[in-house]
Protein backbone atom coordinates (compact mmCIF):
# COMPACT_ATOMS: atom_id res chain seq x y z
CA UNK A 1 0.00 0.00 0.00
CA UNK A 2 1.30 3.52 -0.69
CA UNK A 3 2.65 5.23 2.15
CA UNK A 4 2.40 9.15 2.22
CA UNK A 5 5.19 10.23 0.46
CA UNK A 6 4.16 7.79 -2.21
CA UNK A 7 0.94 9.77 -3.59
CA UNK A 8 2.01 10.79 -6.71
CA UNK A 9 -0.48 13.07 -8.41
CA UNK A 10 1.08 13.39 -11.84
CA UNK A 11 -0.01 9.73 -12.07
CA UNK A 12 -2.96 8.43 -14.58
CA UNK A 13 -6.17 8.90 -13.02
CA UNK A 14 -7.16 5.15 -12.32
CA UNK A 15 -3.98 4.46 -10.69
CA UNK A 16 -4.26 7.66 -8.35
CA UNK A 17 -7.90 6.06 -7.63
CA UNK A 18 -6.24 2.59 -7.15
CA UNK A 19 -3.81 3.91 -4.69
CA UNK A 20 -6.36 6.13 -2.72
CA UNK A 21 -8.12 2.96 -2.37
CA UNK A 22 -5.35 1.04 -1.02
CA UNK A 23 -4.78 3.67 1.91
CA UNK A 24 -7.45 2.14 3.73
CA UNK A 25 -9.68 4.69 5.52
CA UNK A 26 -12.41 3.49 7.21
CA UNK A 27 -14.75 6.44 9.09
CA UNK A 28 -12.68 7.87 12.01
CA UNK A 29 -9.48 6.46 10.51
CA UNK A 30 -8.41 9.16 7.55
CA UNK A 31 -5.64 10.41 9.42
CA UNK A 32 -3.10 8.29 7.01
CA UNK A 33 -5.18 9.26 4.08
CA UNK A 34 -5.48 12.93 5.19
CA UNK A 35 -1.55 12.94 5.94
CA UNK A 36 -1.48 11.56 2.44
CA UNK A 37 -3.56 14.13 0.47
CA UNK A 38 -1.86 17.06 2.48
CA UNK A 39 1.75 16.06 1.82
CA UNK A 40 1.09 15.64 -1.89
CA UNK A 41 -1.35 19.37 -2.35
CA UNK A 42 1.15 21.11 -0.22
CA UNK A 43 3.99 20.34 -2.74
CA UNK A 44 2.08 22.34 -5.28
CA UNK A 45 2.62 25.92 -5.09
CA UNK A 46 0.04 27.71 -7.12
CA UNK A 47 -2.50 26.21 -4.39
CA UNK A 48 -2.99 27.61 -0.43
CA UNK A 49 -3.71 24.71 1.39
CA UNK A 50 -5.07 24.58 5.41
CA UNK A 51 -6.44 21.69 7.60
CA UNK A 52 -8.88 21.24 9.93
CA UNK A 53 -8.92 17.93 11.77
CA UNK A 54 -8.65 15.56 8.61
CA UNK A 55 -10.13 17.80 5.95
CA UNK A 56 -8.24 18.93 3.78
CA UNK A 57 -9.00 22.58 1.85
CA UNK A 58 -7.00 23.54 -0.88
CA UNK A 59 -7.20 26.83 -3.22
CA UNK A 60 -5.86 28.87 -6.33
CA UNK A 61 -6.23 32.66 -5.36
CA UNK A 62 -5.83 33.86 -9.28
CA UNK A 63 -8.42 36.95 -8.78
CA UNK A 64 -10.54 35.32 -11.36
CA UNK A 65 -14.84 36.80 -11.34
CA UNK A 66 -15.61 32.99 -10.25
CA UNK A 67 -14.95 30.61 -7.21
CA UNK A 68 -16.24 27.09 -7.54
CA UNK A 69 -15.69 24.33 -5.01
CA UNK A 70 -15.10 20.89 -5.87
CA UNK A 71 -15.90 18.16 -2.64
CA UNK A 72 -15.25 14.50 -1.98
CA UNK A 73 -15.29 12.66 1.27
CA UNK A 74 -11.69 10.40 2.29
CA UNK A 75 -13.46 7.92 4.27
CA UNK A 76 -15.34 4.72 3.14
CA UNK A 77 -17.77 1.93 5.03
CA UNK A 78 -15.59 -0.97 6.91
CA UNK A 79 -13.74 -3.74 4.67
CA UNK A 80 -15.52 -6.94 4.32
CA UNK A 81 -14.27 -10.26 5.22
CA UNK A 82 -11.86 -11.18 3.74
CA UNK A 83 -11.08 -7.70 2.90
CA UNK A 84 -11.77 -6.25 -0.70
CA UNK A 85 -9.07 -4.47 -0.92
CA UNK A 86 -6.13 -3.80 -2.29
CA UNK A 87 -7.93 -2.97 -5.27
CA UNK A 88 -7.89 -5.06 -8.60
CA UNK A 89 -7.90 -4.09 -12.22
CA UNK A 90 -10.44 -6.32 -14.63
CA UNK A 91 -11.80 -6.02 -17.98
CA UNK A 92 -11.75 -2.13 -17.51
CA UNK A 93 -13.32 -2.01 -14.22
CA UNK A 94 -11.93 -0.89 -11.00
CA UNK A 95 -13.03 -3.66 -7.98
CA UNK A 96 -12.54 -2.57 -3.94
CA UNK A 97 -13.63 -0.62 -1.44
CA UNK A 98 -13.87 3.00 -2.30
CA UNK A 99 -13.61 2.70 -6.30
CA UNK A 100 -17.43 3.28 -6.66
CA UNK A 101 -17.71 5.46 -3.02
CA UNK A 102 -16.09 7.56 -3.60
CA UNK A 103 -11.99 7.35 -4.53
CA UNK A 104 -12.94 7.97 -8.34
CA UNK A 105 -14.18 11.33 -7.33
CA UNK A 106 -11.03 12.43 -5.26
CA UNK A 107 -8.86 11.04 -7.54
CA UNK A 108 -10.29 13.55 -10.38
CA UNK A 109 -10.17 16.38 -7.46
CA UNK A 110 -6.53 15.80 -6.97
CA UNK A 111 -5.47 15.25 -10.82
CA UNK A 112 -7.09 18.73 -11.25
CA UNK A 113 -5.60 20.19 -8.65
CA UNK A 114 -2.14 19.26 -9.81
CA UNK A 115 -2.06 19.62 -13.35
CA UNK A 116 -4.97 23.28 -13.52
CA UNK A 117 -2.42 25.68 -12.24
CA UNK A 118 -4.48 28.90 -14.22
CA UNK A 119 -8.09 27.63 -14.18
CA UNK A 120 -10.29 29.76 -15.50
CA UNK A 121 -11.89 29.99 -12.12
CA UNK A 122 -10.51 30.21 -9.26
CA UNK A 123 -11.24 26.81 -7.28
CA UNK A 124 -11.23 25.50 -4.00
CA UNK A 125 -10.61 21.46 -3.35
CA UNK A 126 -12.54 20.13 0.04
CA UNK A 127 -11.19 16.78 0.77
CA UNK A 128 -13.61 15.59 4.19
CA UNK A 129 -13.82 12.99 7.13
CA UNK A 130 -16.81 10.97 8.59
CA UNK A 131 -19.25 11.28 5.73
CA UNK A 132 -20.31 7.87 6.08
CA UNK A 133 -21.51 7.77 9.61
CA UNK A 134 -23.64 9.41 11.73
CA UNK A 135 -23.91 13.65 10.86
CA UNK A 136 -22.00 14.77 14.00
CA UNK A 137 -19.10 13.48 12.94
CA UNK A 138 -19.37 14.54 9.35
CA UNK A 139 -15.82 16.57 8.32
CA UNK A 140 -17.92 18.91 6.34
CA UNK A 141 -20.52 20.24 8.66
CA UNK A 142 -18.13 21.00 11.07
CA UNK A 143 -16.14 22.84 8.15
CA UNK A 144 -19.75 24.60 7.49
CA UNK A 145 -19.66 25.62 11.32
CA UNK A 146 -16.32 26.44 12.26
CA UNK A 147 -15.16 27.58 8.85
CA UNK A 148 -17.67 28.82 6.38
CA UNK A 149 -15.46 30.91 4.81
CA UNK A 150 -13.52 27.92 3.29
CA UNK A 151 -16.55 27.22 1.59
CA UNK A 152 -17.43 30.15 0.37
CA UNK A 153 -17.86 29.71 -3.77
CA UNK A 154 -20.43 30.63 -6.43
CA UNK A 155 -21.13 27.17 -7.23
CA UNK A 156 -20.30 23.65 -6.02
CA UNK A 157 -19.87 20.07 -7.11
CA UNK A 158 -19.73 17.37 -5.14
CA UNK A 159 -18.05 14.33 -6.39
CA UNK A 160 -20.14 12.04 -5.04
CA UNK A 161 -21.10 8.92 -7.78
CA UNK A 162 -23.88 9.79 -10.16
CA UNK A 163 -22.77 6.66 -13.13
CA UNK A 164 -21.42 9.83 -15.05
CA UNK A 165 -24.39 12.00 -15.14
CA UNK A 166 -25.33 15.16 -13.31
CA UNK A 167 -27.84 15.02 -10.39
CA UNK A 168 -28.97 18.43 -9.45
CA UNK A 169 -29.57 19.46 -5.63
CA UNK A 170 -31.17 16.46 -3.19
CA UNK A 171 -34.65 16.06 -1.95
CA UNK A 172 -35.08 16.97 2.26
CA UNK A 173 -35.71 13.54 4.36
CA UNK A 174 -37.68 13.56 7.18
CA UNK A 175 -38.81 10.95 9.95
CA UNK A 176 -41.58 11.26 12.20
CA UNK A 177 -43.23 8.63 14.59
CA UNK A 178 -47.17 8.33 14.75
CA UNK A 179 -48.30 6.99 17.95
CA UNK A 180 -51.71 5.65 18.67
CA UNK A 181 -52.84 4.73 21.99
CA UNK A 182 -54.81 1.79 23.58
CA UNK A 183 -55.51 0.59 26.92
CA UNK A 184 -53.65 -2.20 27.93
CA UNK A 185 -55.81 -5.32 29.14
CA UNK A 186 -55.13 -8.98 29.73
CA UNK A 187 -55.34 -10.91 26.10
CA UNK A 188 -58.03 -13.31 27.50
CA UNK A 189 -60.44 -10.34 28.09
CA UNK A 190 -59.31 -7.96 25.28
CA UNK A 191 -62.76 -5.87 25.91
CA UNK A 192 -61.72 -4.59 28.73
CA UNK A 193 -58.96 -2.63 26.81
CA UNK A 194 -58.25 -1.35 23.57
CA UNK A 195 -55.78 -2.27 20.98
CA UNK A 196 -53.35 0.07 19.92
CA UNK A 197 -51.95 -2.20 17.33
CA UNK A 198 -54.58 -2.82 15.01
CA UNK A 199 -55.17 1.75 15.48
CA UNK A 200 -52.17 1.14 13.27
CA UNK A 201 -54.35 -0.03 10.66
CA UNK A 202 -55.81 3.30 9.95
CA UNK A 203 -51.85 4.73 9.68
CA UNK A 204 -50.93 2.58 7.02
CA UNK A 205 -53.93 2.76 5.15
CA UNK A 206 -53.69 6.35 4.98
CA UNK A 207 -49.79 5.42 3.75
CA UNK A 208 -51.13 3.16 0.97
CA UNK A 209 -53.42 5.75 -0.12
CA UNK A 210 -51.19 8.08 0.22
CA UNK A 211 -50.89 10.07 -3.65
CA UNK A 212 -47.00 11.22 -3.74
CA UNK A 213 -46.14 14.68 -5.68
CA UNK A 214 -43.72 15.36 -8.42
CA UNK A 215 -42.03 18.55 -7.62
CA UNK A 216 -40.29 20.49 -10.67
CA UNK A 217 -37.54 22.67 -8.93
CA UNK A 218 -35.25 24.85 -11.28
CA UNK A 219 -36.56 22.76 -14.08
CA UNK A 220 -36.03 19.51 -12.44
CA UNK A 221 -38.41 16.96 -11.14
CA UNK A 222 -38.43 15.93 -7.63
CA UNK A 223 -40.41 12.49 -6.56
CA UNK A 224 -41.69 12.96 -2.85
CA UNK A 225 -42.29 9.81 -0.99
CA UNK A 226 -43.83 9.04 2.32
CA UNK A 227 -43.62 5.36 3.49
CA UNK A 228 -43.59 3.47 6.62
CA UNK A 229 -39.53 2.19 7.82
CA UNK A 230 -40.43 0.85 10.86
CA UNK A 231 -43.56 -0.46 13.39
CA UNK A 232 -43.26 -1.61 17.29
CA UNK A 233 -45.86 -2.30 19.99
CA UNK A 234 -46.85 -4.30 22.19
CA UNK A 235 -44.89 -5.32 25.92
CA UNK A 236 -45.75 -9.66 26.38
CA UNK A 237 -47.86 -12.19 24.33
CA UNK A 238 -50.82 -11.92 27.51
CA UNK A 239 -51.24 -7.94 27.08
CA UNK A 240 -53.50 -5.97 24.64
CA UNK A 241 -51.61 -3.63 23.87
CA UNK A 242 -51.37 0.33 24.78
CA UNK A 243 -49.50 1.94 22.33
CA UNK A 244 -48.51 1.53 18.73
CA UNK A 245 -45.25 3.33 16.68
CA UNK A 246 -45.43 3.37 13.17
CA UNK A 247 -41.89 5.27 11.70
CA UNK A 248 -42.75 7.16 9.01
CA UNK A 249 -40.43 8.24 6.29
CA UNK A 250 -40.97 11.20 4.02
CA UNK A 251 -38.41 12.40 1.21
CA UNK A 252 -39.41 15.76 -0.37
CA UNK A 253 -38.95 18.15 -3.08
CA UNK A 254 -36.09 21.09 -2.29
CA UNK A 255 -38.47 23.37 -2.45
CA UNK A 256 -40.09 22.54 1.11
CA UNK A 257 -38.87 24.17 4.51
CA UNK A 258 -38.52 21.70 7.40
CA UNK A 259 -41.51 23.31 8.87
CA UNK A 260 -42.99 23.02 5.59
CA UNK A 261 -42.34 19.27 5.44
CA UNK A 262 -43.50 18.69 9.22
CA UNK A 263 -46.78 20.42 8.68
CA UNK A 264 -47.43 18.30 5.81
CA UNK A 265 -46.78 15.36 7.04
CA UNK A 266 -48.83 16.04 10.28
CA UNK A 267 -51.75 17.18 7.97
CA UNK A 268 -51.32 13.15 6.82
CA UNK A 269 -52.00 11.69 9.83
CA UNK A 270 -54.75 14.57 11.33
CA UNK A 271 -56.20 13.03 15.17
CA UNK A 272 -52.71 11.01 15.62
CA UNK A 273 -49.36 12.28 17.69
CA UNK A 274 -46.26 12.37 15.71
CA UNK A 275 -43.00 13.52 16.93
CA UNK A 276 -40.47 14.56 15.11
CA UNK A 277 -37.09 12.40 14.79
CA UNK A 278 -34.83 14.02 12.49
CA UNK A 279 -34.77 16.37 9.60
CA UNK A 280 -32.09 17.72 6.75
CA UNK A 281 -33.72 19.87 4.20
CA UNK A 282 -32.79 19.49 0.73
CA UNK A 283 -30.88 21.37 -1.94
CA UNK A 284 -31.86 23.18 -4.75
CA UNK A 285 -29.64 22.63 -8.00
CA UNK A 286 -29.82 26.67 -8.93
CA UNK A 287 -29.97 26.02 -12.20
CA UNK A 288 -30.69 29.28 -13.01
CA UNK A 289 -27.81 30.57 -11.58
CA UNK A 290 -24.68 31.46 -14.28
CA UNK A 291 -22.02 29.19 -12.83
CA UNK A 292 -24.27 26.27 -13.20
CA UNK A 293 -25.73 27.23 -16.24
CA UNK A 294 -21.60 27.28 -17.56
CA UNK A 295 -20.86 24.13 -16.13
CA UNK A 296 -23.85 22.30 -17.14
CA UNK A 297 -23.04 23.74 -20.75
CA UNK A 298 -19.27 22.33 -21.15
CA UNK A 299 -20.41 18.82 -19.95
CA UNK A 300 -22.92 18.97 -22.34
CA UNK A 301 -24.80 16.28 -19.75
CA UNK A 302 -28.23 15.64 -19.16
CA UNK A 303 -29.45 16.84 -15.91
CA UNK A 304 -31.82 14.93 -13.32
CA UNK A 305 -32.90 15.70 -9.77
CA UNK A 306 -31.30 13.87 -7.40
CA UNK A 307 -33.37 11.67 -5.50
CA UNK A 308 -31.74 11.04 -2.33
CA UNK A 309 -30.04 13.60 0.03
CA UNK A 310 -26.22 13.92 0.07
CA UNK A 311 -23.85 16.80 1.54
CA UNK A 312 -24.83 18.98 -1.37
CA UNK A 313 -27.70 20.81 0.94
CA UNK A 314 -24.52 21.74 3.09
CA UNK A 315 -23.69 24.34 0.44
CA UNK A 316 -27.05 25.35 -0.48
CA UNK A 317 -27.41 25.82 3.42
CA UNK A 318 -24.47 28.42 3.12
CA UNK A 319 -26.32 29.94 -0.31
CA UNK A 320 -24.04 28.10 -3.00
CA UNK A 321 -25.57 26.10 -5.18
CA UNK A 322 -24.78 22.74 -6.18
CA UNK A 323 -24.97 19.21 -8.07
CA UNK A 324 -23.82 15.90 -7.91
CA UNK A 325 -21.14 14.36 -10.71
CA UNK A 326 -19.06 11.61 -10.36
CA UNK A 327 -17.86 8.73 -11.45
CA UNK A 328 -19.51 5.40 -10.12
CA UNK A 329 -23.07 3.37 -10.17
CA UNK A 330 -24.15 4.51 -6.48
CA UNK A 331 -25.81 0.96 -7.00
CA UNK A 332 -22.50 -0.76 -6.57
CA UNK A 333 -21.41 1.49 -3.53
CA UNK A 334 -21.17 -0.21 -0.07
CA UNK A 335 -21.26 -3.81 -1.45
CA UNK A 336 -19.25 -6.48 -1.64
CA UNK A 337 -18.05 -6.19 -4.87
CA UNK A 338 -17.75 -2.76 -5.16
CA UNK A 339 -16.24 -1.31 -8.41
CA UNK A 340 -16.16 1.40 -10.62
CA UNK A 341 -15.86 1.76 -14.32
CA UNK A 342 -12.34 3.14 -15.51
CA UNK A 343 -13.57 4.76 -18.15
CA UNK A 344 -15.92 7.06 -16.03
CA UNK A 345 -13.06 8.24 -13.96
CA UNK A 346 -11.22 9.25 -16.62
CA UNK A 347 -14.18 10.30 -18.62
CA UNK A 348 -14.42 12.93 -15.45
CA UNK A 349 -11.99 13.80 -15.19
CA UNK A 350 -12.00 15.26 -18.86
CA UNK A 351 -15.45 16.31 -18.58
CA UNK A 352 -14.19 19.14 -15.57
CA UNK A 353 -10.86 19.84 -17.03
CA UNK A 354 -13.35 21.26 -20.49
CA UNK A 355 -15.04 23.37 -17.88
CA UNK A 356 -12.31 24.33 -15.73
CA UNK A 357 -9.42 24.75 -18.51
Amino acid sequence: MPSMSSLDLTRDVVDLTADLCDIASVSKNETSIADAVEAALRQLPHLTVQRDGNVVVARTDLGRAERVLLAGHLDTVPLTDPPNLPVRRVDGMLHGRGTTDMKGGVAVQLALAATLSQPSRDVTYVFYDCEEIEDEFNGLRRLAQDHPDWLAADFAVLLEPTDGGIEGGCKGTLRVDVRTKGIAAHSARPWNGHNAIHDAADVLARLAAYEPQTVQVDGLDYHEALNAVGISGGIAGNVIPDVCTVSVNYRFAPDKSADDALAHVRAVFNGYEVTLGDCAVGARPGLDKPAAQAFVAALDLPVVAKEGWTDVARFSALGVPAVNFGPGDPNLAHTDDERCPEHQISGALAALTRWLA
